[in-house]
């Protein structure tokens, strides 16, 4: 009887020893888990403003906001820039959410930067409840940080815009046409897209320099710009390529449209007279993206097509052979 309690008492002994071994384990477990997820949060804080793109840092936003405890929608909405307004959700679409906010909880708060009203960031529930409460403090925190983020992304792509235009018209630069034209003839050739460009050029232009000096010369040339800027498309990339020459790309378009703007830019450019120089004409070659082109060859044949044009006559439009 006593060797039965003994073993008895080792027994209790061993599934004590073992129960205190796997509760501790998983209390590790647990406590290395909660360690973790201070870890996430604390390095999402940390990189929210860890980048200048300001699709990536709306993005980041969004996903730290999402993370708060209870909240199942976010929405942000900014003021926007020479871009438009924007608006981005994550959980759920922005129309949905602020469903969710009628019939859950929603909370929202402003945000304002040293380059004045941003815009706002909300947080929805489907379920009612105190949520200024519950992550108010949080949100407010996540809502300082995406300001800074915010404001530099801002005045990044405000450095990028106005290193990629042309001072003198306003337009893209040569720099961001051969980068444009890289990119759109890579997803053209990917995707099996179609794509166009225009190549224009003021005729006599030389001799309009040589009568009215540079300086007027530079005035006919933001003139130029001015007047073909309001008949594009909002999808087409107009660029001063250099002197007189211009370039329009035409994402998803073919010769026919790139004709048919021609058109259009040119009645723009010469319906009324400027000043004494009297009526301006363009003339120009188009080019439609061929399987066997790369960017290079692409602009060539356009410019080609141009240079027959010029030699046609003014006001003249050449289409560059596939």
């Amino acid at each position: 009887m006593t060797a039965w309690i003994g073993y008895a008492g080792v027994a209790v002994a061993v599934c004590f020893a073992i129960t205190t071994a796997v509760f501790a384990k998983r209390g590790a477990a647990l406590q290395a888990q909660l360690l973790r997820a201070r870890g996430d949060r604390h390095t999402s804080r940390r990189e929210l403003a860890g980048s200048l793109d300001l699709e990536d840092v709306v993005a980041r936003v969004l996903e730290s906001s999402t993370a708060l405890e209870g909240v199942d929608a976010a929405v942000l909405s900014l003021e926007g820039d020479e871009k438009g307004r924007l608006v981005k959700a994550a959980g759920t679409s922005q129309e949905e959410a602020e469903r969710l906010g009628e019939l859950g909880s929603k909370l929202a708060v402003q945000l304002e930067g040293e380059l004045g009203a941003l815009g706002s960031l909300a947080v929805y529930s489907r379920s009612v409840r105190d949520i200024e409460v519950e992550v108010g403090g949080e949100l407010d925190d996540i809502a300082r940080r995406a300001v800074a983020a915010l404001d530099n992304a801002f005045r990044y792509r405000e450095a990028r815009r106005l290193a990629d235009l042309d001072a003198l018209t306003g337009l893209r630069n040569r720099r961001y046409f051969h980068e444009a034209l890289q990119r759109e003839c890579a997803r053209g050739q990917r995707y099996g897209r179609r794509l166009a460009l225009l190549v224009l050029d003021v005729d006599d232009f030389k001799a309009i320099n040589e009568r009215v000096g540079h300086l007027a010369g530079d005035a006919v040339l933001a003139e130029t710009a001015a007047r073909v800027r309001p008949v594009l498309r909002t999808s087409d990339i107009a660029c001063r390529v250099g002197g007189d020459e211009f370039a329009i790309i035409l994402p998803e378009a073919g010769a026919t449209e790139a004709t048919q703007l021609y058109r259009r830019v040119e009645e723009a450019v010469s319906s009324r007279p400027l000043g004494s120089i009297g009526r301006l004409t363009l003339s120009g070659g188009v080019a439609e993206l061929s399987e066997s082109d790369d960017a290079k060859t692409f602009f060539e044949r356009a410019d080609h097509a141009l240079f027959r044009a010029k030699s046609a006559g003014k006001a003249q439009l050449a289409e560059a052979s596939a």
